[in-house]
């Protein structure tokens, strides 16, 4: 090998170590950025645990061994959405799954992709954000709302949804019900499936044409999930989706979730 040819591989070797020495720390400040972020809008959000008031329940089974009756126990999240939307208009609500890192504010915009690589701020980030499909309302519910967010290995997002997959979160029942707080309503939702899958597109349906396709998609997404709720399901429930990749694959975390009990908020 000639001196000249050594020369250009050593420049090469170089250009890449500095390209991917750049990539690592861009990612490091990104995380770190998204972390900071994160914990200053859970500053401003006020949470809070609601119990007072006047809460409707939502489609009750006639089971009384159902864990519906011990889950309506559960208080409400409520959050202070003023300086929320002040920081981004785009916020429509906030949402918590136990014994995980998920307590976010939601996003919704006109499409699915703008917050795939933006952060809350506004701010160019690989994390992106938690939205919600823009073809949903959360002051309106259709009959399923689906939830995205990216499956960050460092736990972000909604990289911590990989923790309902394992059997120690499931043997927890009170794990089961995600509280999700918009600036109408207060409203718990309580899981039915839990399951991994290659990426599709028929989970995120969010309309149907009647209660046969819809009592269908029920019964499919049920059927899927990798533990037993031993919750009833019809086509008079609301239902939820949080969807996170598994991998670099194209795998999908699928968590499904019915609405159990609502209050408006004045």
């Amino acid at each position: 090998m000639d001196h000249q040819m050594r020369r250009c591989l050593r420049f090469t070797g170089l250009c890449f170590l500095l390209s991917a020495t750049l990539l690592i720390t861009n990612r490091i400040n990104q995380q770190n950025q998204t972390k900071q972020l994160t914990q200053q809008l859970q500053e401003v959000a006020n949470q809070t645990k609601k119990e007072e008031g006047t809460p409707l329940y939502i489609n009750p089974p006639q089971n009384l061994e159902d864990p519906y009756w011990d889950y309506i126990a559960i208080p409400f999240l409520e959050v202070d959405f003023t300086e929320l939307q002040r920081q981004n208009s785009d916020t429509v609500a906030w949402i918590q799954v136990p014994n995980t890192n998920i307590d976010y504010p939601v996003v919704q915009t006109s499409n699915n992709t703008y917050y795939l690589n933006h952060a809350f701020d506004h701010a160019i980030n690989d994390a992106g954000w938690i939205f919600s499909d823009f073809r949903n309302n959360l002051q309106y519910p259709n009959n399923n709302t689906v939830i995205y967010g990216h499956g960050r290995i460092e736990g972000t997002m909604f990289g911590s949804l990989k923790n309902t997959l394992t059997k120690d979160w499931y043997d927890n029942q009170n794990n089961h019900i995600i509280q999700l707080s918009t600036p109408t309503a207060n409203t718990l939702w309580q899981i039915f499936s839990i399951y991994t899958i290659d990426a599709e597109s028929y989970y995120i349906t969010t309309h149907f044409k009647n209660d046969e396709e819809y009592n269908t998609f029920l019964k499919t997404i049920t059927n899927r999930s990798q533990y037993k709720f031993n919750t009833s399901i019809n086509t008079m429930d609301k239902i939820i989706t949080l969807s996170t990749c598994q991998n670099d694959y194209g795998k999908r975390i699928v968590v499904h979730a019915k609405l159990i009990k609502k209050e408006t908020r004045s």
